[in-house]
């Protein structure tokens, strides 16, 4: 079936069988960024912007996407510029392959709640694994680049 929509910023028509999933699409259109570690919701590695909320790829139907806007870390390159650099000063990143997801949530909870509690922080990270970091260093990298958001927010 063909299903269309719109990612990261541009339109495109492609071709998903009724059982497939929006991340084998995207990754069928040459989306590198959206991993995939389980197949079963728990990684967090999938996670991409649907109509501005972050989902889990492997877990929307690919038919499901017709008509909606699809971001992926592709499309979000200088949001996400900063928030690397703050991954990478804080030793954040040791093998990268949970960063594209950790860092598209990080990107939709700046935008939802820029000022959130480390509380709500780790909730809102909960899904999302790490096999290297042992996440205080991420933890550190985010809370730094959602200080900066928030710093930036008073600036005239």
């Amino acid at each position: 079936m063909t299903v269309e929509f719109t990612l990261n910023g541009r339109r495109v028509s492609a071709q998903a069988d009724a059982d497939a999933t929006l991340y084998q699409m995207l990754r069928d259109l040459g989306i590198s960024s959206v991993k995939c570690g389980c197949e079963t919701t728990n990684c967090g590695l999938c996670t991409v912007h649907m109509d501005g909320r972050a989902v889990l790829s492997c877990s929307v139907p690919a038919p499901r996407c017709s008509g909606h806007e699809i971001v992926t870390l592709e499309g979000l390159e200088d949001r996400a510029k900063r928030l690397g650099e703050c991954l990478a000063d804080e030793g954040a990143e040791q093998c990268g392959f949970c960063a594209p997801g950790l860092m598209m949530n990080v990107l939709a909870l700046a935008q939802e709640n820029p000022h959130a509690t480390d509380e709500e922080l780790d909730a809102y990270l909960a899904g999302n694994l790490c096999r290297c970091s042992g996440y205080m260093s991420q933890r550190r990298a985010i809370r730094r680049y959602l200080n900066e958001l928030c710093a930036q927010e008073v600036q005239p």
